[in-house]
């Protein structure tokens, strides 16, 4: 394990291994910030996840909005709205799909009990999936695009839903890991070449990988509690990087909130270029 980046992230999210620019990007929500390596962009209200559009340009979520992002001119422009008439929420955890279509969390800032919900973003249309949903987490997707994931994070479970031929859910979801007796939070999660599910857990400090059958198949330990969500990338994809919060935490680990690397025998894959 190495640290990727010492900037510290109150609410570190959403990394993006971009496979055009062959670089790492991330968010600090509460920050309301933009991550790389080498830069940092601002934003006037709470930002938290992105897919890529092409090779400057991104899709990204922030509190009122899906927008697309030029990171060379810092030019904007609004897709649609995202739950712009409720200032008590934000968004949360989001991932690009196989089909091109994004997938995107909205949650209390507060954290108010089933007042979030989740959403798809295709082909020009925001579509409301599921609602009262307390914290949304771990979108990911099969490498088929034929299965998604995801979690309401409170409830300790991970969720499956199968999918059509255009990626819309065909059937009820039902649960495919549940850590209710562990007491454990299941956070951001990614996908791998194989289908594998990554999963960052809150409070844990880790990131565990399941096969789609449910079989554990290795931890991989950071220096920071709050771990929040993975990522695949580097050259071959065999890097999994994750980000951490160091919100409320009150110890002086200089680890909290940092972002993390980690080399793997574990193959990742590029993520999906969103079509608009």
């Amino acid at each position: 394990m190495t640290v990727f980046n010492t900037t510290t992230c109150t609410l570190g999210e959403g990394p993006l291994w971009h496979p055009e620019r062959g670089e790492l990007l991330w968010f600090d929500i509460v920050g309301k910030r933009l991550h790389s390596a080498s830069r940092q962009w601002d934003f006037p209200e709470m930002v938290s996840a992105a897919g890529w559009v092409s090779r400057d340009e991104l899709l990204i979520a922030s509190e009122s909005r899906l927008f697309r992002f030029h990171l060379e001119t810092g030019a904007e422009e609004t897709l649609c709205a995202l739950e712009a008439d409720n200032p008590a929420t934000r968004s949360n955890d989001g991932r690009a799909d196989p089909m091109g279509g994004f997938w995107i969390g909205t949650m209390a800032k507060a954290e108010a009990e089933g007042a979030g919900a989740f959403y798809r973003y295709y082909k020009g249309e925001l579509r409301k999936l599921w609602g009262g949903i307390t914290v949304t987490n771990a979108q990911c997707f099969a490498p088929d695009g034929r299965t998604a994931y995801f979690s309401d994070t409170p409830t300790h479970q991970v969720m499956r839903v199968a999918l059509d031929a255009d990626g819309w859910p065909e059937a009820r979801p039902e649960v495919i890991l549940d850590f209710t007796a562990q007491d454990w939070y299941p956070d951001g999660a990614v996908t791998d070449a194989a289908g594998n599910l990554w999963i960052a857990f809150w409070g844990r400090g880790c990131v565990e990988g399941y096969t789609p059958g449910g079989e554990k198949l290795a931890t991989f330990d950071f220096p920071c509690p709050q771990t929040t969500c993975p990522a695949f990338g580097g050259a071959d994809f065999s890097r999994l990087y994750c980000t951490s919060a160091a919100r409320d935490l009150t110890d002086d680990n200089p680890a909290n909130g940092q972002t993390f690397a980690i080399d793997t025998p574990f193959m990742g894959r590029a993520e999906p270029r969103v079509i608009l």
